[in-house]
């Protein structure tokens, strides 16, 4: 299963788009890290933030999982990001290019549980 993992950058007020659009350049910094440091398990960045406006952002890694454990270093990486740059994340399959989401967690939802995740995605 494709899994994917995405900043929620919809839905925003305006000084939370300030602070994300300021952090951006760090995110996608921190966010190749993670890619470039998980290349065996074929994460990939998903990156399109060419628009002016937030809520059209795309932005985070996408990653095949197979089992439970897999999905776990990557909630955990995003409860760190939405920790330290106080945003919400999203979490969902990707299939037929298709993206469904299952879950968001973060700043305001709360921390992610990869257990609980990985039950929403019938893993």
């Amino acid at each position: 299963m494709l899994v994917y993992l995405l900043v929620a950058c919809d839905g925003l007020d305006e000084k939370q788009e300030k602070k994300l659009k300021r952090n951006r350049p760090e995110l996608q910094a921190t966010l190749q890290a993670y890619v470039e440091e998980n290349e065996a398990a074929s994460a990939v960045l998903m990156n399109e933030c060419d628009s002016e406006e937030c809520e059209d952002w795309v932005l985070g890694v996408s990653q095949p999982v197979k089992k439970k454990a897999e999905l776990k270093p990557l909630v955990t990486f995003f409860n760190e990001i939405a920790k330290k740059y106080a945003v919400d994340c999203e979490v969902g399959a990707i299939e037929d290019d298709q993206r469904d989401p299952v879950s968001y967690f973060g700043k305001q939802e709360g921390q992610g549980d990869a257990f609980l995740i990985a039950a929403y995605l019938g893993l």
